[in-house]
């Protein structure tokens, strides 16, 4: 047994915690922000002062970026067993720049693209080079996910109407942004748990679904749903995230790290990272991971873990929402969505696992800002076996006004082939 201290900016890390505390180690729960303060209240034992409470832990968990590293990094020099980056990792995804020529500096091929603190100089950029471009923030901007455009329009008047919008509407919060020369392809990411020294086996493949409704229609949100399986080394990743690992060493990071990716058949082209765990990622892959979470992370930060079971198969998470997500209305959140109940039609919760929630008298309330709720997770040998069960699972649910998508899995089968078909999924 061992003690846990999570340490979380919005309270991202609430599910995690909550499984530790469920395989019997004492726990506590810090969260920054005031507004999301609830979060996992009821689930997990909280504390209002993190630094006190890091001489009595064992192991000390950062869940994010944006300036979290830091801590992290501060903590691990003084003796402790940590998970959580540095202020590099932490720049890897803040600032896509800096991400995008570390890629490069490690000899990954990269995406034609142009960074600028100027839409005046954006536009005039896209004019003098038509083109279909993706338009990407950086910075704390990169969190608002309906930012993120991507072009269709070969002479790039879309993407010219769209920044001289983001300028009169979006100047004071996007402050750095991104065009990135659009490649067409399947989008893949390849990620890993590296524990100090090297990167822990198996390695994850997922596949994110972005878009708000069913058929990669609407706005972008931070994530819908993922599709995931645990994998040796693929060619994608050994062409990316690999050659990263003497610098990730280097720094001494310990957490997961992943690189999203487009692929074609002329190549692996890496478009961001996620330096942390990601949500609602991590509670899927938590899903398939047979060693329990409290012995992972404690031998992850120990720096004793180099492998880890898993189930075979894959993994599908669907994420269940309220309004106003995925905008931000603290209005129409408190007026539809704030204390609303979750309601199971029969028992049993299993494959279920929280975000903004929290327990009140034994039952689940909606909570925090964001309208995010619930991560419903399906196991199977196939990946149309655990679509099936993760949908059977969200059949058991209701919340007023809840949505999600259906189709959470079905993009696979034409990614499966083309990827088969391209030799992506090998070593």
């Amino acid at each position: 047994m061992k003690k846990f201290l999570f340490v979380s900016i919005d309270g991202l890390i609430g599910d995690i915690a909550w499984q530790v505390v469920k395989e019997g180690h004492p726990v506590k729960l810090f969260v920054e922000s005031e507004s999301e303060r609830e979060i996992a209240d009821g689930f997990v034992p909280k504390t209002d002062n993190w630094e006190r409470e890091v001489d009595g832990a064992d192991v000390i968990v950062f869940d994010d970026v944006l300036g979290q590293g830091a801590k992290a990094a501060r903590v691990r020099a003084a003796g402790k067993f940590v998970v959580g980056g540095t202020a590099y990792t932490d720049k890897l995804e803040d600032d896509r720049a800096f991400g995008q020529q570390e890629l490069k500096n490690a000899g990954v091929t990269i995406i034609p693209q142009d960074n600028f603190t100027s839409f005046a100089a954006a536009i005039a950029f896209v004019r003098a080079n038509p083109n279909r471009y993706v338009i990407k923030p950086s910075g704390e901007a990169q969190n608002l996910k309906q930012l993120l455009f991507v072009g269709e329009d070969e002479d790039g008047k879309d993407v010219i109407q769209v920044l001289e919008d983001y300028q009169r509407a979006w100047a004071d919060r996007i402050k750095a942004f991104q065009l990135q020369r659009r490649i067409v392809g399947v989008e893949v990411a390849a990620g890993a748990f590296f524990n100090g020294t090297e990167f822990v086996l198996p390695i994850n493949m997922n596949f994110e679904h972005k878009k708000l409704f069913p058929g990669d229609i609407g706005p972008s949100t931070g994530e819908m749903g993922t599709t995931m399986f645990w994998s040796g080394p693929t060619r994608i990743f050994n062409a990316t995230l690999k050659k990263m690992e003497s610098k990730l060493r280097e720094e001494h990071y310990v957490g997961y790290i992943d690189v999203n990716c487009i692929v074609n058949s002329n190549g692996i082209y890496p478009l961001e990272f996620t330096a942390r765990f990601g949500y609602p990622t991590i509670s899927i892959q938590q899903e398939g991971m047979i060693t329990p979470m409290g012995e992972f992370l404690y031998g992850l930060a120990e720096g004793s873990l180099k492998t880890f079971k898993t189930r075979s198969g894959f993994q599908v998470g669907v994420r269940i929402v309220v309004p106003p997500f995925p905008f931000n209305d603290r209005e129409t959140f408190e007026k539809n969505s704030k204390d609303a109940m979750i309601i199971f039609k029969k028992p049993g919760r299993e494959g279920v696992h929280i975000e903004d929630v929290k327990a009140v008298n034994k039952e689940w309330v909606v909570t925090g800002t964001s309208g995010v709720v619930l991560i419903v997770v399906g196991l199977g040998p196939t990946m149309k076996a655990a679509q099936r069960q993760a949908y059977s699972r969200i059949d058991n649910i209701m919340i007023p006004n809840m949505y999600y998508r259906t189709d959470i899995g079905d993009r696979w089968f034409e990614d499966f082939d083309r990827l088969h078909t391209w030799g992506y999924l090998r070593d």
